[in-house]
Protein backbone atom coordinates (compact mmCIF):
# COMPACT_ATOMS: atom_id res chain seq x y z
CA UNK A 1 0.00 0.00 0.00
CA UNK A 2 2.58 2.38 0.82
CA UNK A 3 4.68 1.91 -2.31
CA UNK A 4 1.32 2.47 -4.20
CA UNK A 5 0.89 5.75 -2.73
CA UNK A 6 4.78 6.65 -2.75
CA UNK A 7 3.70 8.12 -6.73
CA UNK A 8 2.03 11.22 -7.11
CA UNK A 9 0.09 10.34 -10.46
CA UNK A 10 -1.44 7.45 -8.08
CA UNK A 11 -2.03 9.90 -5.57
CA UNK A 12 -4.00 11.92 -8.31
CA UNK A 13 -5.98 8.93 -9.74
CA UNK A 14 -6.80 8.14 -5.95
CA UNK A 15 -7.81 11.90 -5.76
CA UNK A 16 -9.71 11.91 -9.18
CA UNK A 17 -11.72 8.93 -7.36
CA UNK A 18 -12.20 10.48 -4.10
CA UNK A 19 -15.20 12.38 -6.37
CA UNK A 20 -17.01 9.31 -7.47
CA UNK A 21 -16.26 6.16 -9.78
CA UNK A 22 -14.64 7.07 -12.64
CA UNK A 23 -13.55 5.51 -16.63
CA UNK A 24 -10.23 4.44 -17.02
CA UNK A 25 -10.22 6.69 -20.22
CA UNK A 26 -11.52 9.90 -18.29
CA UNK A 27 -8.32 9.27 -15.97
CA UNK A 28 -5.88 8.57 -18.64
CA UNK A 29 -6.96 11.90 -20.39
CA UNK A 30 -6.39 13.56 -16.66
CA UNK A 31 -3.40 11.94 -16.62
CA UNK A 32 -2.07 12.50 -20.14
CA UNK A 33 -3.50 16.29 -19.64
CA UNK A 34 -2.08 16.84 -15.98
CA UNK A 35 1.44 14.55 -16.16
CA UNK A 36 1.96 13.93 -20.01
CA UNK A 37 1.15 10.15 -19.22
CA UNK A 38 0.17 7.89 -22.11
CA UNK A 39 -2.83 5.76 -21.70
CA UNK A 40 -0.30 2.81 -21.19
CA UNK A 41 1.56 4.43 -18.58
CA UNK A 42 -2.18 5.48 -16.70
CA UNK A 43 -3.31 2.23 -16.75
CA UNK A 44 -0.44 0.94 -15.14
CA UNK A 45 -0.76 3.31 -12.55
CA UNK A 46 -4.28 1.94 -12.46
CA UNK A 47 -2.97 -1.68 -11.94
CA UNK A 48 -0.87 -0.93 -9.42
CA UNK A 49 -3.33 0.26 -7.34
CA UNK A 50 -5.74 -2.49 -8.00
CA UNK A 51 -2.88 -4.68 -6.86
CA UNK A 52 -2.45 -2.79 -3.51
CA UNK A 53 -6.36 -3.22 -2.87
CA UNK A 54 -6.67 0.59 -3.41
CA UNK A 55 -9.23 0.21 -6.42
CA UNK A 56 -12.03 -2.00 -7.71
CA UNK A 57 -12.68 -2.62 -11.23
CA UNK A 58 -16.17 -2.89 -12.32
CA UNK A 59 -17.13 -3.46 -16.11
CA UNK A 60 -19.97 -2.31 -18.30
CA UNK A 61 -19.54 -3.38 -21.83
CA UNK A 62 -17.03 -1.54 -23.16
CA UNK A 63 -16.29 0.29 -20.03
CA UNK A 64 -14.10 0.00 -16.95
CA UNK A 65 -15.61 1.58 -13.91
CA UNK A 66 -12.44 2.57 -11.22
CA UNK A 67 -13.64 2.92 -7.67
CA UNK A 68 -12.04 3.96 -5.14
CA UNK A 69 -11.48 0.91 -2.19
CA UNK A 70 -11.94 3.14 0.98
CA UNK A 71 -11.43 0.34 3.85
CA UNK A 72 -7.47 0.17 3.60
CA UNK A 73 -7.54 3.73 4.53
CA UNK A 74 -9.82 3.01 7.18
CA UNK A 75 -7.77 0.90 8.21
CA UNK A 76 -4.27 2.79 7.84
CA UNK A 77 -5.98 5.50 9.76
CA UNK A 78 -6.67 3.61 13.14
CA UNK A 79 -3.22 1.50 13.09
CA UNK A 80 -1.12 4.61 12.08
CA UNK A 81 -3.30 7.89 12.46
CA UNK A 82 -5.45 7.76 15.23
CA UNK A 83 -3.25 7.26 18.44
CA UNK A 84 -1.09 9.53 17.17
CA UNK A 85 -4.09 11.94 16.75
CA UNK A 86 -5.15 11.23 20.66
CA UNK A 87 -2.11 12.39 21.86
CA UNK A 88 -2.27 16.84 20.87
CA UNK A 89 -5.96 16.12 21.84
CA UNK A 90 -5.29 15.01 25.78
CA UNK A 91 -2.46 17.34 25.84
CA UNK A 92 -4.92 19.96 24.94
CA UNK A 93 -7.64 19.23 27.36
CA UNK A 94 -4.92 19.04 29.72
CA UNK A 95 -3.64 22.86 29.14
CA UNK A 96 -7.66 24.08 28.86
CA UNK A 97 -8.46 22.11 32.42
CA UNK A 98 -4.98 23.99 33.94
CA UNK A 99 -6.34 27.56 33.04
CA UNK A 100 -9.76 27.18 33.94
CA UNK A 101 -8.51 25.68 37.14
CA UNK A 102 -10.23 22.51 36.52
CA UNK A 103 -9.94 18.80 37.06
CA UNK A 104 -10.03 16.35 34.36
CA UNK A 105 -12.41 14.52 34.32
Amino acid sequence: MWQALADPSRRLVLDLLKGGPATTGSIAARLEAERGLSRFAAMKHIGVLVEAGLVTIRREGRQRWNCLNAAPFVAMYRRWVSGFAALPADVLFGLKAHVEGKELP
